[in-house]
């Protein structure tokens, strides 16, 4: 994370996007372990704040809920609390009030507008979106399709939408997960048909970076292929691709890195998107000396050797 703190400042980024599993929780984690430190359940998280957050500087970073956050003895609720000046941050706030004015509490969900683009965190932690979560979801599209002033929409979510080309590993794990999450992305076709505004989706779960992961057999044969991509390339386990993507420049395992999103002029493709993947040179020197260089080097390459 402080490698690809130090990336996106460098590419003068106006927010970073975390879409989830702060810490692993299920296990300590590598460098947790390496400092010696104790009580890591109590600590795991501020851990998160301090060594992965705080590399950003002022830079605004933006959170979703991952499963991590609800693996016992964490809960959803202990999460919102520990990260509230995140997901109660001004602009979220403001924007959640201005939406409606009864709406007092954070949510694993929210919105914000930039650049005539919505910007819109869902919470499938639980790999589902209960009732509130989809009316307020439908309330938005619903909304975002009438709004003159919103020319695209981007999504982002801990697990891939159904049916993706991660379909194993994402909200097809539960029944609920995919009733909702195909709604949803019905919801967003319908959106784009009528509008015609560009609509983006990216995801995380998946430990491997994806890009065309919604162009499956499915959607084409259900109402058609929205842009999607999965990151999960920013520290933890590394995965295999999917059985059947072959490794190349929009797929690749085994690799850390974030994706850069440039907003531009353009109508019909008013977001380019660009892998950018990192080096263990760009680890930042007070980070190698903290943790050794032949520590920082084993988690570069084993990580896991292709364990998975």
């Amino acid at each position: 994370m402080p490698a690809i703190a130090k990336g996106v400042l460098e590419n003068h980024a106006a927010f970073y996007w975390h879409l989830g599993d702060f810490r692993a929780i299920y296990i300590v984690d590598q460098d947790y372990l390496q400092q010696h430190k104790p009580a890591y359940l109590q600590n795991a998280w501020q851990d998160f704040i301090d060594n992965q957050l705080k590399p950003f500087g002022g830079l605004p970073v933006y959170l979703a809920l991952g499963n991590h956050e609800l693996i016992a003895p964490m809960t959803h609720d202990q999460a919102l609390s520990a990260f509230a000046p995140w997901f109660n941050a001004p602009a979220i706030q403001e924007q959640r009030l201005k939406d409606d004015s009864s709406d007092t509490s954070a949510h694993g969900y929210y919105h914000w507008l930039q650049d005539g683009i919505d910007f819109i965190t869902l919470d499938n932690s639980a790999s589902s979106f209960d009732e509130p979560q989809m009316r307020w979801i439908e309330a938005l599209l619903t909304h975002d399709e009438e709004d003159a002033s919103i020319r695209a929409l981007v999504l982002g979510m801990h697990e891939a939408l159904p049916e993706s080309l991660s379909k194993d590993h994402s909200m097809n794990q539960t029944l609920l997960g995919t009733q909702g999450g195909r709604q949803v992305y019905r919801w967003l076709l319908e959106l784009k048909r009528n509008s015609h505004k560009t609509v983006y989706v990216l995801a995380s779960h998946s430990h491997f970076y994806l890009d065309g992961v919604y162009n499956t057999g499915y959607w084409r044969s259900h109402g058609g292929v929205l842009p999607g991509w999965i990151v999960g390339t920013a520290g933890a386990e590394r995965y295999k691709l999917p059985s059947g993507v072959q490794p190349g420049k929009n797929a690749k395992a085994h690799v850390y890195g974030y994706l850069l999103a440039t907003v531009t002029d353009s109508k019909d493709d008013p977001i380019h998107f660009d892998f950018h993947e990192l080096q263990v040179s760009d680890v930042p020197s007070k980070v190698v000396e903290r943790f050794t260089g032949g520590f920082v080097r084993s988690c570069w390459d084993n990580n896991p050797p292709y364990a998975r």
